[in-house]
């Protein structure tokens, strides 16, 4: 059975990088083929993982639904619509990647949702794990993204108004009653002394994070060179604390 885990958080709390790094460690100790699901409409796992991406699940649908679909000779929409999603699929050693993205068009994100949930289900089966890098904040949670997932890691920057999120993001979690079997926080970008601020947040909101992972100058460097964390050396404090955290999800 495919294992699924996903990360949530605001924007700029670190799940891309996080996510990144789960699935480099992932690929390091053979736990594939994993499926990386990139559900933010501004997509840009790819680059963290040094993809190229073509299409996406938004910009297919967006296509899809133009008046003047040229539907291939024998094939209904149905068929389609599946075929275009398969070709949206980004492969690689080790991982692929689809992405949620969006259309030309502004509006609802539902329908797209939508489509990428069921594509998702069609799809598990086919790979040992499936990580899913959530968009920033709290509204995914609504449409049910992260319903059904095995783990779900919540982010947090070194930040106190980070931490609230986090909180909250787990308190709308079990106000929405999402099938989640397990959750924890994570705590990023973290210097070598935590504040007493922070300290007494996360007493305050009786929060344990699971993993402290570290500010790390080659992960810095590495996203404004563009290249992709995968490349990353063994002695990243980054990539050693989030390899804990693999030991302790798996």
């Amino acid at each position: 059975m495919t294992r699924s885990i996903a990360i949530a958080g605001k924007g700029g709390s670190g799940k891309t990088t996080t996510c990144a790094l789960i699935i480099r460690e992932l690929i390091r100790q053979n736990i594939t083929p994993i499926l990386a699901v990139d559900a933010d409409g501004n997509a840009n796992l790819h680059e963290s993982l040094g993809l190229s991406l073509r299409e996406t699940i938004g910009s297919v649908v967006d296509k899809f639904n133009d008046d003047k679909i040229d539907l291939p000779q024998g094939m209904n929409k149905g068929a389609y619509l599946n075929l275009r999603l398969n070709e949206a699929i980004v492969e690689s050693s080790g991982v692929d990647l689809i992405s949620m993205g969006h259309g030309a068009g502004s509006g609802c994100y539902c329908y797209p949702n939508s489509v990428l949930k069921d594509f998702i289900d069609t799809l598990k089966p086919n790979y040992k794990l499936m990580l899913m890098d959530n968009e920033a904040g709290m509204e995914h949670l609504s449409r049910g993204t992260t319903d059904g997932v095995d783990i779900l890691l919540i982010a947090s920057d070194y930040s106190v108004k980070g931490i609230r999120t986090a909180a909250r993001i787990l308190q709308i979690v079990h106000e929405l009653k999402l099938d989640v079997k397990r959750s924890a926080f994570i705590l990023t970008q973290v210097p070598d002394v935590l504040d007493e601020r922070v300290t007494e947040e996360l007493g305050r909101l009786g929060i344990s994070p699971l993993a402290l992972i570290p500010h790390c100058d080659e992960v810095r460097r590495f996203d404004l060179e563009q290249q992709s964390l995968l490349d990353l050396s063994g002695a990243s404090p980054a990539v050693i604390a989030v390899a804990a955290v693999v030991k302790k999800i798996l």
